[in-house]
């Protein structure tokens, strides 16, 4: 069970009584209360909340801030048994001035006071009527009998996250004031805003939003007023969004007549990963002076027994869930793919490729790749050597898939059997062909290899791998065998993406035969089949059952790699990510699975050949990934979890 590295982030857009603080804080006070049994560890309201923001020179009129201080007291003290950071919006007098504030509130007190860097006085905005601008140095306000820190240069203690604010025009400045926070360790950045509704901003806001969470790594929690304000000559829509390092996470309905609210869990795990990974964060911080940033204690966050509870896992992170987005991934990925082999054709000269071809996904998709390119750049066909070369396990599903699809495509076609080589071999080495091990296994397969290997010597061309980032994780390769090959074209492309690039091919087939094919290949298990078929003829040796879903495995390496989460927490995830779809149990043996094969195998790893990059994750030896052969996997067995 997870109680750290998740912060709970709570969004809130109460109706607003405009110029009534004290009707405002009932209002605000009873969202908390409604809050309370989703245990947010931060809550934001909007900018102005407890007097409303389109109160215009009732701001100067003492009555209204005065009723604006009582309303503040009101509810500081709903929070006295609150386990929330509370953020609210008000007018507040400083040092003579007027200023438009973010109290924190915590424990029943305000713990700090951010005022409005940038005050807009453009176009329908006229702010500086009556705000100030924030002093460029902290100073202390008495609040409910304490004296608080007022300036912008000050973060909020919520346990181990830093929490910082701003306000409403602060986040469409050149330089936002988050991204000074945000350097000087801010984990989230609370906006309080009272941001009109107009054709288009919606969108662009959303953009904006979730671009400043991934500039600034962080989490972004956005508040906005809603209904209640005045329709004089503006409209305010209510919007109350959670970003998280580029995405959003939540995001209430707008139009809204009544309050609404979203959450999220952010990951700060996530978070601090990304910022000690990327060295320019640091670099970036020490030259902007992202420094002399006050720490201010305010709450710890609940524990609670699911930390996960506003959080949305995806059990495919390698797989865009809608068809939209998963149409652009696989032409995206293609075009790399296709790229990189073009580049690579140029850049040694070559005119002629081998390929083998099982029948099977992973070859598949090299073919398709390799044909992509040879057409790009204008090369004939034939030029493509496709190779089938039945084995000891080849079924005739996946041999009459092989042949149709390289005769379809118009490349050159050649069937090699390997049965009678690799007999001879097991003579030589005085192996019994009637046990069906590792030696039996991959006899096979680095007859496949030399096969393509020669058949380029004598066709000047070069060998494409067929292998896929998967399989590089598992291990899941003969060492010199299906391991090697003179360029990878498919090296950084998951299983699970596998199957969907060769069914895009399939929906953009020129020919029904050609989409048929493909189609068929994409429901095909997935085996190396180097056993002996079943009496009827299928395939006996499915790889999931032996290694593993990939399905897990690529979700395993993903929160390994891209985030560098140990076993629990990546277990914690993975049960929520693939719930009823796999018990704990059986989640645990594979999870130990992976990390035993990952480490066992790096030696495969570090001679791998060249082979394009195209996601996050990546195993090149050259690059992404470092690792000694000699690493062991004992740490990361032990704290391996045990199932519930």
């Amino acid at each position: 069970m997870i109680n750290s590295g998740f912060l709970r982030v709570a969004a809130a857009t109460p109706k607003v009584a405009l110029a009534d603080p004290a009707a405002n804080a009932r209002c605000i006070c009873a969202m908390l209360d409604t809050l309370r049994h989703d245990c947010p560890d931060v809550v934001v309201f909007p900018e102005m909340c407890v007097t409303g923001y389109s109160c215009a020179d009732l701001f100067h009129n003492t009555t209204l801030l005065d009723a604006a201080l009582e309303a503040l007291g009101d509810i500081a003290r709903a929070t006295a048994d609150y386990p929330a950071l509370v953020f609210v919006g008000m007018p507040l007098r400083a040092g003579g001035a007027l200023y438009n504030c973010a109290v924190a509130i915590a424990g029943g007190h305000p713990v700090g006071v951010v005022p409005k860097t940038y005050v807009p006085n453009y176009n329908e905005f006229y702010e500086k009527r009556w705000w100030a601008e924030a002093p460029q140095d902290m100073l202390t306000v008495s609040l409910q009998g304490r004296d608080v820190p007022f300036g912008t240069r000050q973060l909020f203690a919520c346990g181990d996250a830093l929490v910082g604010a701003e306000i409403c025009e602060d986040l469409w400045t050149p330089a936002p004031p988050s991204c000074f926070a945000a350097m000087a360790g801010a984990h989230l950045v609370v906006n309080l805003s009272a941001s009109n509704d107009l054709i288009g901003k919606y969108q662009y806001l959303r953009s904006l939003i979730a671009q400043q969470s991934a500039r600034c790594n962080c989490a972004y929690a956005y508040a906005s007023a809603g209904y209640g304000e005045s329709s004089t000559d503006l409209v305010f829509d209510g919007k109350a969004i959670v970003a998280e390092r580029g995405s959003i996470l939540a995001a209430t309905a707008r139009w809204q007549h009544d309050s609404s609210y979203s959450i999220a869990d952010v990951d700060l795990c996530a978070i601090e990963r990304d910022r000690m990974h990327t060295g320019s964060w640091h670099d970036c911080a020490r030259r902007t002076g992202s420094h002399g940033y006050a720490t201010v204690p305010a709450t710890t966050p609940a524990l609670r027994p699911d930390p996960l509870q506003y959080r949305a896992i995806d059990p495919h992170p390698f797989v865009p869930a809608d068809d939209a987005n998963l149409a652009a991934r696989c032409d995206e990925i293609l075009n790399i793919q296709v790229a990189a082999l073009c580049r690579r054709l140029e850049a040694t000269g070559c005119r002629s490729l081998v390929v083998g071809i099982s029948g099977g996904l992973d070859s598949t998709l090299a073919l398709l790749v390799a044909v992509a390119a040879f057409d790009r750049l204008s090369l004939p066909r034939e030029g493509i050597t496709g190779i089938t070369m039945p084995g000891f396990g080849t079924t005739s599903r996946t041999r009459g898939n092989a042949m149709r699809l390289m005769k379809l495509l118009g490349i050159s076609v050649r069937e090699i059997s390997i049965a009678a080589a690799v007999t001879q071999h097991f003579s030589d080495i005085g192996h019994d062909p009637a046990s069906h091990d590792v030696t039996y296994e991959n006899s096979q397969a680095r007859e496949r290899t030399q096969i393509l290997m020669d058949v380029a010597n004598q066709t000047g061309g070069m060998v494409l791998g067929t292998g896929d980032l998967s399989e590089l994780a598992l291990g899941w390769a003969t060492y010199n065998g299906d391991h090697m090959s003179m360029y990878g074209v498919n090296a950084g492309v998951p299983k699970t993406l596998v199957a969907h690039l060769v069914a895009y091919f399939a929906r953009t087939a020129s020919s029904a035969g050609v989409r048929d094919t493909l189609l068929d290949i994409v429901d095909t298990p997935i085996s190396p089949e180097l056993l002996p078929p079943t009496a009827d003829g299928k395939i006996a040796q499915v790889t999931e059952d032996f290694v593993g879903p990939y399905e897990l495995h690529d979700f395993f390496l993903y929160y390994m790699l891209r985030y560098g989460f140990g076993p629990e927490r990546v277990f914690a995830m993975a049960r929520k990510a693939f719930d009823g779809a796999y018990d704990s149990t059986t989640i645990a043996r594979w999870l130990r699975t992976f990390y035993r094969r990952f480490f066992a195998q790096q030696f495969k790893r570090s001679c791998l050949p060249d082979g394009p990059k195209v996601g996050s994750v990546c195993l090149s030896p050259r690059g992404d990934w470092r690792m000694p052969s000699d690493a062991t996997a004992a740490l990361w067995l032990e704290r391996c979890a045990t199932p519930e």
